[in-house]
Parts: C-alpha cells; sequence; structure tokens
C-alpha cells in the first residue's frame, strides 16, 4: 500500500487481520511508525524507502495506491515505474477522475504493467473493518486481487460487497455516481432538519429522536445512523452540542461536480444531484448570505399545521426524493455503459452498494431486486414495485415542497427531486415551444408528429433570407398562419 493515511492504513490492517502478508509505504516516518503500532503481531511491514518496499514484495507484485486523486497519482506512478518489473499491477484505489484513469492504464498497459481504478467506500470505519469496494479495468489483475478484496469487503447476507465492474475506468466512474447520490442525499437531510429545526421550531433532542425513528424504518442508512448520533454529540467539558458550533459552509473534494458535468455531457438528467452540487457552492458565500438576509428578512417561516401530519409528509419527502437520487444516479450509469462500452450491470452495483459504503440504505435492496427480476429496466421508476412505493410517497413530497416555498424556506433538493418526477411522467412536454423558439431565431430545425424528416420553418418575412440546412424540408405551412406583412412590419 503507497499512502499510509486513515484509509491506507487500515484497508492494510484488514488485508493482515485476513490473513494476508502486507508491506506499507510513506515518504512520512509517523505514518509508518502508526502502522507498526497498529499491526503489532500481525505479518505488516512499513517502508519510508521505495526501493525497498518493492524490493520486499513477492513477484509479481501487487501495489495499490491511497492518495489524493490529480497530479500526486501521477507522481507516485513515475516514482514507482522504474522499480517495477512487467507483470506487476498497480491498483488506484483513490477518488480519480475516470478520464485519467483511462489515461493511465493505456500509459501502463504499453509499460508492460496490469493497471486498474477502484473506488472504495466507507470512510475510515469501513476500511478496516469491511468496505465497499468497485475495481474496473484489468480483469487478469483484478482476478489475481479478487481473493483479497473478497475477504476484506463488507458482507450482506454473505456476499462481498466487491464485484468487476467492467473494463476500462468502470471502477472509477461507478464509484464517482456513488458519491454524486451522496452529495444528494447529504443535501435532503440537511433540508430536512432545516424544515425540523426553523419550519417545525424543533430542538436538537426532538430532531434527534426524529431521526432515530426514521433510521429505524424504510428510510434506514448509513447517512441518517450518523445523523443521529451527530445529534446527540456534546465536546467533553461542554453542555451543548458541538454541531451548534459548526460554521455552515460545506466544502467539497470535487466528485459531485464531475457527476453533473459527465451527466450533461451524456444528456442524462440528475437535478438533485446538481441541486446539492449548487447548494454546497452556495453555502461557502457566508458574508454574502448574511448581507442578503439582512436585506430580505425571512418573518415568519413556521410551517402550518398540527406537528405529526406535517412530520409525516416529511417523512413521505424524505423517503420519495431519496428515491429520485437513486434513481437519477442508476440512470446516469446506465447511459454510461452504454455510452463508454463499460457494460454495467446494475443489479450487481446495487448489491454491492447494500453495505459498506457510505450511501447503504434498506432501498438498496428494492433497487437490488428490480434489477435482478429485469437486467433490461430502462428505469427504476419504471419498476411495479419502486413505483407502488414512489406513488405512496408523493403526496407527501408535495405537500412539504409547497409548504417550504409558502414559508420562504431553502428546499432546492426536494423540489429538484419532486420536479424530476413530474417531467419524467409528462408523456407530452411543452419542449415543443423550445423547438419552435430555436427555428424561429436560428432555424435550428424541428421535427413533426408522426411525420419522418427534419423541418425548418419561415415564421416571418424577416426570415425569408435565412437558409434552411442542407436536407431539411423548409414547411411553408406553419402551425399558426403568419402576419400579414405591411411596409412598416
Amino acid at each position: 500500500m503507497i499512502g499510509l493515511g486513515t484509509m491506507g492504513r487500515n484497508l492494510l490492517l484488514n488485508m493482515a487481520d485476513h490473513g494476508f502478508a502486507v508491506a506499507g509505504y510513506d515518504k512520512n516516518q509517523k505514518q509508518v511508525d502508526l502502522l507498526g503500532q497498529e499491526g503489532a503481531g500481525k505479518p505488516v511491514a512499513g517502508f519510508t524507502d521505495p526501493a525497498a518496499f518493492v524490493q520486499s514484495i513477492r513477484a509479481p507484485r501487487a501495489i495499490m495506491l491511497l492518495v489524493p486523486a490529480g497530479a500526486i497519482v501521477d507522481s507516485v506512478i513515475a516514482e514507482m515505474q522504474p522499480l517495477l518489473s512487467p507483470g506487476d499491477i498497480l491498483i488506484d484505489g483513490g477518488n480519480s477522475h475516470f478520464t485519467d484513469t483511462e489515461r493511465r492504464a493505456t500509459a501502463l498497459e504499453a509499460a508492460g504493467l496490469h493497471f486498474f481504478g477502484m473506488g472504495v467506500s466507507g470512510g475510515e470505519e469501513g476500511a478496516r473493518f469491511g468496505p465497499s469496494m468497485m475495481p474496473g479495468g484489468d480483469r487478469e489483475a483484478y482476478k489475481t486481487m479478487q481473493p483479497v478484496f473478497e475477504a476484506i469487503a463488507a458482507k450482506v447476507d454473505g456476499a462481498p460487497c466487491v464485484a468487476y465492474m467492467g473494463p476500462g475506468a468502470a471502477g472509477h466512474f461507478v464509484k464517482m455516481v456513488h458519491n454524486g447520490i451522496e452529495y444528494g442525499l447529504m443535501q435532503l437531510i440537511a433540508e430536512t432538519y432545516g424544515l425540523l429545526k426553523t419550519g417545525l421550531g424543533l430542538d436538537n433532542a426532538a430532531i434527534q429522536a426524529v431521526f432515530a425513528g426514521w433510521n429505524a424504518g424504510r428510510l434506514q442508512c448509513f447517512l441518517l445512523d450518523i445523523t443521529k448520533d451527530i445529534f446527540e454529540f456534546k465536546n467533553p467539558g461542554t453542555d451543548h452540542l458541538l454541531l451548534d458550533d459548526i460554521k455552515d459552509e460545506a466544502r467539497s473534494k470535487g466528485t459531485g461536480k464531475w457527476t453533473s458535468q459527465v451527466a450533461m455531457d451524456l444528456q442524462s438528467p440528475i437535478p438533485t444531484i446538481d441541486a446539492a452540487v449548487a447548494s454546497r457552492d452556495l453555502s461557502k458565500y457566508k458574508a454574502l448570505r448574511e448581507q442578503l438576509a439582512g436585506l430580505y428578512p425571512s418573518g415568519n417561516q413556521t410551517l402550518p399545521g398540527e406537528r405529526a401530519a406535517l412530520l409525516a409528509q416529511l417523512e413521505q419527502a424524505l423517503y420519495f426524493s431519496m428515491i429520485a437520487t437513486y434513481a437519477q444516479g442508476i440512470h446516469l450509469l446506465a447511459q454510461a455503459s452504454a455510452e463508454f462500452k463499460y457494460d454495467l450491470h446494475l443489479a450487481t452495483i446495487a448489491r454491492i452498494w447494500r453495505g459498506g459504503c457510505i450511501i447503504r440504505s434498506a432501498f438498496l435492496n428494492d433497487i437490488f431486486r428490480a434489477f435482478e427480476q429485469d437486467e433490461n429496466l430502462a428505469h427504476l421508476l419504471l419498476d411495479p414495485h419502486v413505483a407502488e412505493l414512489t406513488r405512496g410517497a408523493a403526496p407527501g413530497a408535495r405537500a412539504t415542497v409547497g409548504a417550504a416555498v409558502a414559508a420562504g424556506l431553502p428546499v432546492p433538493a426536494f423540489a429538484a427531486a419532486l420536479s424530476y418526477f413530474d417531467a419524467f411522467r409528462t408523456a407530452r412536454s411543452s419542449a415543443n415551444l423550445i423547438q419552435a423558439q430555436r427555428d424561429y431565431f436560428g432555424a435550428h430545425t424541428y421535427e413533426l408528429i408522426g411525420q419522418p424528416g427534419v423541418f425548418h420553418t419561415q415564421w416571418t418575412g424577416l426570415r425569408d433570407k435565412v437558409e434552411a440546412p442542407a436536407g431539411v424540408v423548409v414547411n411553408q405551412t406553419p402551425a399558426t398562419p403568419p402576419v400579414a406583412e405591411t411596409k412598416e412590419s
């Protein structure tokens, strides 16, 4: 293992716990010392010298990197490559952008080295006791490591939460989308917190009780589980929650943004995830937000109604929006699989996400069953069981979004989830007007219902000189009669 920070060190110790002899390398002596202390009595060796580290590993060597994404990965590969032999395996276990993984795989293959990228989810506890892992790329190299990864992975129903994702950068792409879904779910929970605190006026103890109760039901998930714990944590010697001392500016490492960017490239809508990314960005403008709060006072933001009814609606809204968020991410994976020829198996992805990873939840069992029963399911919302769950929760989502908007409470992710659902279930949308507008001002053409071909209309006399693109039929009979022209017009 190269990189003995919390994740790398814990993964290495996890492997040692399962009987594998392991070596770790880090330039920081303190990290190597920590590995020695925590791995005392285990088959673990630590190094600060790269040559000694490589020489300690039996050929063909399998070396995993857990270092920050970007240029550092390239520099570590450059440092290691002269020390390696043909047939050795390099594994990038960080959150690298999938295009970087494609580039590195091509270059290392030409040098006679095996390489694959692998997403690892679960945080430090998952790394130590069982993460979810998403390897992709060199299949033969993965087969060599498969016994190790299956041994250390989280288990659900006895099955390890790791599986080969597909060729190229499939593993890192799946992990990127996992992180995008993570952004969406975290934003939804944060908006729920805002509604409970401001809209319903609940104190921290009451909010903790709500989250704990929901986590015991159909909303059960890792993120709610840790949230209920956050609402109980006080630093020693203090009489209030640490949460109340934390500044309301959310940081990010970029994987949510990457998900939004590639979704736009693939024309696969993920508006709840987009809203989550934008909300984190907006939160960073703290000083500006404080200025605007003074200029535009909120007034009474209390949600009207009986508390029990409002809580029931909010539980429905959160469940509905979580379904929509997963559906958006899964649909993006399907589109990417076709575009990049990853041959992703969505049931397998849902299966390995059920344990160890940050977005694990009870609902992933429903996703797994949906794609296990129909591997060609075009969209998660088409599954009959998921449709039943969605219909049952939709009224609460509508009531919550409507009440929040009326009270001036921000719910961008909730609103995006509801609009996504409504737009997707609209058989005849208003996009025909957009096509007409595009053709009017730019001769961008349009298609007609029930009539093959591409058309362009000269919408007014002012457009007589605009020529239609080659191969486009000029429609001389617009849907509405043209306005009679005068000299003045």
